[in-house]
């Protein structure tokens, strides 16, 4: 036990040390300073905008930014979809994978697209090789849009007015090939040397202990994970995602895809801190991030090493805590950090099936998301805490009587409106999601019992989790839902468009209108956001909004789970 609990440890730390000087590298990159891989990427860079006919210094407006991500994403969904549906006469198809239908097309392209990676099919036997390089191409898309904006974002932020606010199509394509497409490689690299496959070949031969010969699904699986993994994604390349032993082999993989989960999300917060000038307000965010973080994850792993007291009852020995659902070769401790990882960012992936995880090690993953902004995703987790800071500034503001600025710009009704507008939508996402869900199903469960494996608090959980995860642009699922129907595809394709880039356009919206507002320079009657206390303010306001939304709904799922465990 105390071997776990050191490698968890281990985990954090690394990524804590890459994260720092990463974050001062995404901050040069996003102030257009000298790096060393400039020599590398600048041609290709321009090769890029040479094709694409786009002039990168180009100043564009915050409303002319959010138009060129919406419209490009647009592109790519259509092309997606027609790539999904044409799968079966389409090239680079060895193991002769059928077509998707249309409406797990849709689900898989919106899902893609909107770096949720929600996946309602099972990947090596729901995909040709096209198919997973075309989804694998919106892995790094998706991700390198997410920073984009966000560097738009910390543009706005600076101390002067300004309407221009840098080119959307220059940050996005230094996001790729500066930072994504680097750590990509390295990732990958480390995969291949531990067995991952990484071929065009098909399906191979093995013979199996028992004498027996089984064929085995390969393709480009290295590359995938890393990108998956790094851009918070989380699709997989097989159906089991990284519980899979050629997506997650060892020990040292497990630690490798784990540390990628994070150290993008938490060096963004760096960088703001390098692009802004503020490396004590960073530090602020980064402590209210981390107190979050910390809450869920000594939550999730106390609970599963702590093993089910219904098997205690039963006299049988849990030394290795609940194992139910997990890879021996990483243990209940390792897989509860990923399920916190995974859910605290948007990436979604799991070495563990979560739908076998105690009721409260489920209600974790469940409040990770439902928060939403504990690091979150790749850049877009950063604009939910803003959107988060900016209430957190007025709540402040009010009551100690301070005229709301942040960062020497005023806080009106407009912003405010918009920040609400933001902060209400994720949860009315998730609950008339879910409401519906469960009116349809109680409404004819005959019919619809191919739904939940586990009726009862467990399936109403299942539903409440795959809403949770569509809004919050996760992917990860309480897999016990038969989710492949044209209701879950519709239904969730739809949250995860609205939850992708609405929350987008709020925080993009204020941060412009902030930005063309005049400057005022910091004085002694100016709210301190850098400080300890407006830290706890913006936790309070965290756990507030979340408390009064989500807590209803645990209720009549995991919690009501956990004490019928002691009737």
């Amino acid at each position: 036990m105390n071997s776990e609990i050191l490698g968890i440890i281990a985990m954090y730390g690394i990524v804590l040390l890459l994260a720092i000087p990463l974050g001062r590298y995404i901050g040069k990159i996003f102030n257009y300073e000298n790096t060393w891989l400039d020599k590398v990427f600048n041609p290709l860079d321009r090769l890029f905008f040479k094709i694409g006919g786009i002039n990168p210094d180009r100043e564009m407006t915050w409303k002319q930014h959010l138009m060129a991500l919406l419209v490009i994403n647009l592109f790519w969904f259509l092309l997606s979809m027609f790539v999904l549906t044409n799968m079966e006469w389409l090239p680079l198809n060895p193991d002769k994978n059928p077509s998707m239908s249309g409406d797990l097309a849709f689900n898989t392209s919106v899902s893609f697209v909107t770096n949720t990676n929600l996946q309602h099919y099972s990947g090596e036997t729901g995909l040709s090789y096209l198919g997973q390089l075309t989804l694998m191409l919106w892995q790094f898309i998706s991700a390198g849009c997410g920073m984009a904006i966000c560097a738009m974002v910390f543009n706005a932020m600076k101390e002067r007015t300004a309407t221009s606010l840098g080119n959307f199509y220059s940050y996005f394509v230094r996001s790729c090939t500066r930072i994504l497409l680097p750590l990509s490689t390295i990732v990958a690299v480390i995969l291949v040397l531990n067995g991952t496959p990484m071929t065009f070949e098909g399906k191979d031969s093995i013979t199996t202990l028992e004498g027996k010969e089984q064929l085995v699904s390969r393709g480009p699986v290295a590359a995938f994970v890393a990108i998956k993994q790094l851009g918070t994604n989380g699709g997989g390349f097989y159906g089991p995602n990284s519980a899979h032993p050629m997506e997650n082999a060892n020990y040292l993989t497990n630690m490798v895809e784990t540390i990628s989960l994070f150290i993008i999300p938490i060096a963004m917060v760096f960088a703001f801190g390098y692009v802004l000038k503020r490396r004590k307000l960073a530090l602020t965010i980064y402590g209210v991030m981390t107190a979050g973080f910390l809450m869920l994850l000594m939550t999730s792993v106390t609970s599963e090493m702590g093993g089910n007291p219904l098997i205690d009852r039963m006299g049988i020995a849990q030394s290795m805590g609940s194992m139910e659902g997990k890879e021996v070769r990483f243990g209940a401790a390792a897989s509860a950090n990923w399920a916190t990882y995974t859910t605290c960012t948007s990436n979604g992936s799991v070495n563990a099936m979560h739908d076998s995880f105690t009721p409260i090690g489920g209600m974790a993953a469940l409040l990770g998301m439902m928060v939403n902004c504990f690091y979150g995703g790749v850049g877009v987790g950063f604009l939910n805490f803003y959107i988060f800071m900016i209430l957190a500034v007025f709540i402040s503001g009010l009551m100690v009587g301070r005229t709301p600025e942040f960062l020497g710009k005023k806080i009106e009704a407009k912003e405010m409106k918009i920040a609400m507008i933001i902060a209400l939508l994720h949860p009315l996402l998730i609950l008339a999601g879910t409401a519906i869900a469960s009116h349809v199903y109680t409404g004819n469960p005959e019919e619809y019992a191919s739904w939940l494996a586990n009726p009862g608090y467990h399936g109403f959980s299942e539903m409440l989790y795959e809403f949770t995860s569509s809004s919050a642009n996760n992917g990860s699922g309480f897999e016990g839902l038969g989710d492949n129907t044209p209701f879950w595809n519709i239904a969730c394709g739809i949250v995860m468009l609205m939850a992708r880039y609405l929350p987008i356009i709020g925080p993009v919206a204020i941060a412009g209108i902030l930005a063309a507002k005049k400057y005022v320079p910091e004085s002694s009657g100016t709210l301190k956001t850098d400080t300890a206390t407006f830290g706890f303010m913006t936790f309070a306001v965290i756990f507030i909004v979340a408390a009064l939304s989500f807590f209803p709904a645990l209720t009549l799922g995991p919690i009501a789970e956990y004490f019928s465990l002691y009737k």
